[in-house]
């Protein structure tokens, strides 16, 4: 909730969503935007969309819809990136994972063909049961973090967004403890450039997005944001961050 006397601006130009992964998750959110743009859908399931809120009192009658009422993005302002360890296509990607229909997916193949992964930040240790090529390769993790903030300022420029949010949808990263590399954005700095196991790839994507000024929402329970250096983070670029669930509640 914005405090008292703080104006949020409107919702103008285009907005960038960044995606962290291309699978089932990115590619059904895609594929409903695009759908629901096309005309060929209703946003069913959308609170923004669809949902409504109520002012003042029930025998008002005034329950506007909440995409009506508050500043929000329009659906075809919203442009669409990402990131993956594989390189299909946002359609190729859609067709695997098996979850919307191939008729629909077809009506759709030509926004999600185009939409076609950057080099992803990976870590085997993360994530062990995949493997792919798509991957980014650095002296460092600082090196990687930088090259994803390039990713953000190229892509930013290439679709003229006025605005962008970065999403975390890849797969669940293996547990960590949070350690004393975690705790302040210089000790966090330092262990990006020392190559520290316990810097995870959602760590460095969070990390470019906050410095970047864009803001982060992690969709696994990772521990990812949920940590004090890129809480310090987030209040210095006045970035917001989300968290999905965090590790520490699920493992007490």
């Amino acid at each position: 909730m914005a405090e008292k006397g703080v104006e949020i601006a409107p919702a103008e130009g285009k907005l960038g969503v960044l995606l962290v992964g291309l699978g089932a998750v990115s590619t059904t959110l895609v594929a409903g935007v695009e759908a629901v743009k096309r005309g060929i859908s209703e946003p069913v399931g959308s609170l923004t969309q669809m949902g409504t809120i109520r002012l003042g009192k029930r025998t008002d009658d005034r329950t506007p819809k909440i995409k009506d009422f508050v500043p929000l993005a329009s659906l075809d302002d919203i442009v669409f990136g990402a990131w993956d360890i594989f390189n299909d296509s946002a359609y190729d990607a859609a067709m695997n994972a098996g979850v919307l229909d191939k008729d629909l997916l077809n009506q759709l193949s030509e926004p999600l063909s185009s939409l076609k992964p950057m080099a992803a930040v990976f870590e085997q240790n993360y994530v062990k049961r995949i493997t792919g090529e798509n991957v980014k390769t650095g002296k460092n993790k600082m090196e990687l973090a930088e090259q994803l903030i390039e990713d953000i300022a190229r892509f930013k420029t290439e679709n003229n967004c006025s605005r962008l949010v970065m999403v975390w949808c890849a797969s669940t990263e293996i547990y960590i403890e949070e350690g004393e590399i975690h705790q302040s954005v210089e000790s966090l700095e330092k262990a990006m450039y020392d190559n520290d196991p316990f810097i995870s790839p959602s760590m460095i994507y969070a990390y470019a997005a906050l410095k970047s000024g864009v803001p982060f929402a992690n969709g696994a329970p990772n521990l990812t944001v949920d940590i004090p250096a890129l809480v310090e983070l987030a209040n210095a670029t006045g970035m917001p961050s989300a968290v999905r669930t965090s590790r520490r509640a699920r493992h007490s």
